[in-house]
């Protein structure tokens, strides 16, 4: 009998976004990145309120034990919201980058190299720009550049 191989081994195709995929799935993306920030506010809230009171030097009273029991429990709850949303976003081919700012990037195929679409939650278009895989993460090429290359072909 043969063994089993590790499906963490296997390697995993990635797929390439089109201009026209990335358009029709920014209402999506928003939708994602938004909730993704949410869930992450609250865990930064919850552990805030955690931090708070671990802080505090008075002796600690029945109110403050249930109050901390919550917050753990909130922090949890918002681990798991987010967790959830995070692999929604992987489902589909998207990749975090800032959870607050809500920016998150798709790969596309650019001159035979990898390249990533960067998605702003609060941009008014959705995409702001792109990235060759080798650029640093900070860098945010225009579109214009994309698109005057689409229309000359």
């Amino acid at each position: 009998m043969k063994p089993r191989r590790d499906r963490s081994k296997r390697m995993k195709v990635l797929h390439l976004w089109t201009w026209s995929e990335v358009v029709k799935a920014i209402p999506y993306l928003r939708s994602i990145t938004g909730s993704l920030r949410e869930h992450w506010l609250d865990m930064l809230h919850a552990q805030r309120d955690l931090e708070r009171t671990e802080n505090m030097k008075a002796p600690v009273k029945t109110q403050q034990l249930l109050k901390n029991q919550h917050s753990k429990e909130d922090r949890q709850h918002a681990q798991v919201k987010f967790d959830e949303a995070l692999h929604e976003l992987h489902n589909v081919e998207a990749y975090l980058l800032d959870p607050v700012r809500g920016t998150a990037t798709m790969p596309f195929r650019k001159e035979d190299e990898l390249a990533w679409y960067v998605f702003d939650h609060f941009a008014p278009r959705g995409v702001v720009g792109w990235r060759y895989q080798s650029d640093p993460d900070e860098e945010c090429r225009p579109l214009q550049v994309l698109e005057d290359k689409s229309t000359a072909e």
